[in-house]
């Protein structure tokens, strides 16, 4: 049912990619909660790619392409079998994972470490550190700005002389659908 799943989403971003090409626009609410288009997502982050002389193959847009379409959290093997579903072909791990590593400098794509599973960046215009929210019963996960933890995490090394070149926050729990479907936490 999964594999299901994520071919169906994929093949519903697909078809939003064939729509008329959108003018890809950062956002700027900073209260926004991601609620983008996939194919608005996609098409900015191939404007930044372009913006900052890197080259978005087609391989690591496909890979952007099926994060999207995942609707969480997705790892390098379920990446592989969909794009050995879709193209008929197989795709080796390293050459998925040399491109997670291209979408993750570019901050395009972040990793989930305690899923050991990657997520699109909802707003890679922006320089911000990751905060997720994953849930550990369906394992959906919410990417959230914080200025304030931003700083204060910026704040507190600082004061040992530590200078930290990428935070990121996971924060384990059950989101609101599951609560309500089974209980209190």
């Amino acid at each position: 049912m999964e594999r299901y799943n994520i071919a169906y989403r994929l093949h519903k971003v697909r078809l939003a990619m064939t729509e008329p090409p959108t003018q890809p626009r950062p956002c700027t609410d900073r209260d926004c909660r991601g609620q983008h288009a996939p194919h608005e997502r996609v098409a900015l982050a191939t404007a930044i790619c372009r913006e900052r002389g890197v080259q978005m193959t087609e391989l690591r847009k496909s890979i952007l392409e099926l994060l999207w379409a995942s609707c969480g959290p997705t790892s390098a093997y379920q990446l592989m079998e969909a794009l050995k579903r879709r193209d008929s072909r197989a795709v080796g791990p390293p050459t998925v994972y040399r491109a997670l590593d291209f979408l993750m400098t570019q901050g395009l794509a972040s990793k989930i470490e305690s899923l050991n599973a990657y997520v699109p960046c909802v707003h890679p215009e922006r320089d911000h550190d990751c905060l997720f929210f994953i849930c550990r019963d369906c394992r959906t996960s919410v990417e959230f700005e914080n200025p304030r933890i931003a700083a204060l995490l910026a704040e507190d090394a600082a004061g040992f002389g530590f200078v930290a070149t990428r935070r990121t926050v996971e924060v384990e729990g059950r989101c609101a659908r599951c609560t309500e479907a089974g209980g209190t936490a």
